[in-house]
């Protein structure tokens, strides 16, 4: 199949950079990101660049070159769907919230109405591409869901994850480890991966384009994010037993890494892992286990996420500690709300369930993230409060004693205590001489990530 129109349903942080660059790539293709999110949609077309939904590094610069050429964003679902040959499906997929399965498995609902729509909007054959990150055998689901709704209309069905990091989706996207493309062992289902592996050929070289049956391809993405969060807890959890020992976790993670069949990366100490993905994944990967029967092997990478929990917990400990055993009514400050830096995606964000610890004991929380608005800082502190089941006028108490800065100098100024949560690198420039001079003394300083070069107050995992 020759493809020159291109449907992606979801405008978030896979489908909108992803959409970019293949239209980047595949000027001759015509790429259109549809969302039922006006807001979200009104921001990707804004002509100011620096109101985009998404912040990635070299994300302006492409959509600059192809929006308005080849590359458009539109609330008309079924107009870009129709017109298409190649979706993708590039929704949310939470971990579920009630029913079985409740904290674990993936709630399918947006993929399952977003397959719906697709068979009752197409009047022409379409290969439709997972994108999301989706359990074991869902394309299984998809297909069903398409073929019971379908008037005479053909549906290939292909996997296809994406392994971007955040921070660096546009160079992830541009210069791939490999592009996993998954589909049946049948004519059509060959048809419909080479034209998948047509579009990604040009720019990926072949030798990094991997085909597998869909199955494989769906358990690879749960399993790499699983692997890479195994390194961040493994190594975390050495870090709690060096503070204990005099040990130090950076001497110890460059003789780790320094194994060649071991490696560097994914060996930094931090105060836990966040994003969309891991925990989700991870989650997702343990129910699975359990569904089959597979109690042992679902409770090994369960203990991934439990260590991620107790490394949080554990920070958020020590700066309590750290005030004499409370924090009623004093001034804390915590610099980065971003998961990581680089990005203003927060979810699953360490520093929410820090601050969590922190607010219940009484803090008064003040915040700087250079990238992270007050508005995304207040929701993610409201949908975790909200899904323990807090009273919204507990709720609004809670967020009284949470205040964002715009600078980080008036976040703290006359604060107990600073605690750094992102490794943004313009933390790592400030005067802090001049900054623990206007704090309350003694000033103390604690470096979740390990960024400062000095030994002030407390690092993780140093003697």
């Amino acid at each position: 199949m020759n493809v020159n129109n291109i449907c992606c349903i979801g405008a978030g942080y896979v489908g909108g950079p992803t959409m970019a660059v293949i239209a980047l790539k595949c000027p001759d293709i015509k790429v259109t990101v549809v969302d039922v999110n006006q807001q979200r949609i009104d921001a990707w077309n804004d002509e100011d660049l620096d109101q985009l939904p998404i912040y990635e590094p070299g994300l302006k610069k492409v959509i600059a070159e192809v929006r308005g050429e080849n590359l458009f964003f539109s609330t008309d679902v079924n107009k870009a769907i129709n017109e298409s040959q190649m979706i993708f499906m590039a929704v949310n997929t939470p971990t579920k919230t009630d029913g079985e399965g409740k904290g674990f498995a993936a709630d399918l609902t947006f993929v399952e109405k977003c397959a719906r729509q697709i068979a009752e909007v197409s009047t022409s054959d379409k290969i439709v591409i997972e994108k999301s990150t989706l359990p074991v055998r869902t394309a299984e689901k998809i297909k069903e869901v398409l073929s019971s709704n379908a008037k005479g209309v053909h549906f290939e069905v292909l996997s296809n994850p994406e392994f971007l990091a955040e921070g660096t989706a546009i160079q992830d996207l541009f210069k791939s480890d490999r592009v996993l493309v998954g589909g049946d062992d049948t004519e059509s289902g060959k048809a419909a991966v080479a034209a998948l592996v047509s579009i990604y050929s040009n720019w990926i070289p072949k030798e990094k384009i991997l085909t597998t049956n869909v199955w494989s391809s769906e358990l690879s993405k749960l399993a790499s994010n699983a692997m890479l969060a195994q390194r961040i807890s493994s190594i975390n959890s050495l870090s709690a037993l060096c503070e204990e020992t005099g040990a130090d976790i950076e001497e110890v993670s460059k003789a780790i890494g320094m194994d060649s069949r071991i490696g560097s990366k994914f060996l930094k100490v931090s105060v836990g892992f966040g994003g969309s993905c891991f925990q989700k994944d991870i989650l997702n990967l343990v129910y699975l286990c359990k569904h089959f029967g597979l109690d042992e092997v679902g409770e090994y990478w369960h203990q991934v996420v439990k260590i991620n929990d107790y490394q949080k917990n554990r920070f958020a400990k020590k700066i309590i500690s750290g005030l004499d055993g409370t924090v009623s009514k004093k001034k804390v400050t915590l610099l980065g709300w971003a998961f990581k830096k680089d990005t203003n995606d927060s979810r699953e964000s360490a520093a929410i369930y820090v601050a969590d610890v922190l607010l219940k004991e009484g803090a008064e929380l003040h915040i700087f993230d250079p990238m992270v608005k007050e508005a995304r800082i207040h929701q993610d502190l409201t949908t975790l409060w909200e899904a323990r089941n807090d009273s919204q006028q507990k709720i609004k108490s809670k967020l009284k004693c949470c205040v964002v800065h715009q600078d980080h100098k008036t976040a703290l100024e006359n604060s107990f205590i600073a605690a750094i949560l992102t490794e943004w690198d313009e933390f790592k420039s400030y005067d802090w001489d001049a900054i623990t001079h206007k704090m309350k003394h003694p000033a103390k300083v604690f470096d979740g990530r390990n960024i400062l070069n000095n030994t002030m107050n407390y690092r993780i995992g140093k003697p």
